[in-house]
């Protein structure tokens, strides 16, 4: 076995295993158990957002923005409110470029508590409402794309 192969199986111990969509929480959004794509394609990471919009609290950017957390399901909408990180162009998957908010907020996968930052768009047209790029999953987990769910739905009341 070469060194390459002996650190790449300590790396893969020590990284959980994530299929290619999985369950998240952001609790400081108060939405629970969203279905969230893991993209490796994806530099940036995004959750769906409309009724975008961006207000002033304290003398900070903030922004309003509801969610349908359920695909499929416009009957329940979540208001969510986070400060403004950034605004910066984006391009979609169709190479479309968009301007778009970027927020950071916690995120729970399976065990793990990350600092993500999320731009927010308009995802009613895509199978997901969350889409996690590859700067949120940082060398964290190891991607399995034949799996889904590896890691269950997050337990919000032992993990915060």
């Amino acid at each position: 076995m070469t060194h390459s192969a002996l650190n790449t199986t300590a790396t893969e111990q020590s990284q959980a295993i994530l299929g290619w969509r999985e369950w998240v929480t952001l609790p400081e959004l108060n939405l629970e158990h969203i279905k969230a794509k893991i993209d490796t394609g994806a530099r940036s990471s995004a959750l769906h957002a409309f009724a975008i919009e961006p207000y002033r609290k304290q003398n900070q950017r903030w922004v309003m923005f509801a969610i349908h957390p359920e695909q499929n399901n416009t009957d329940i909408v979540i208001e969510c409110h986070a400060a403004i990180k950034d605004r910066r162009m984006v391009s979609d998957s169709g190479g479309h470029k968009q301007r778009r908010y970027v927020i950071e907020t916690q995120l729970l996968l399976g065990s793990a508590i990350i600092s993500a930052e999320m731009t927010l768009t308009n995802r009613d047209s895509m199978l997901f409402r969350m889409l996690i790029g590859r700067t949120t999953l940082n060398d964290r987990f190891l991607i399995d794309p034949s799996a889904s769910f590896c890691q269950g739905i997050p337990n919000t009341s032992s993990s915060l």
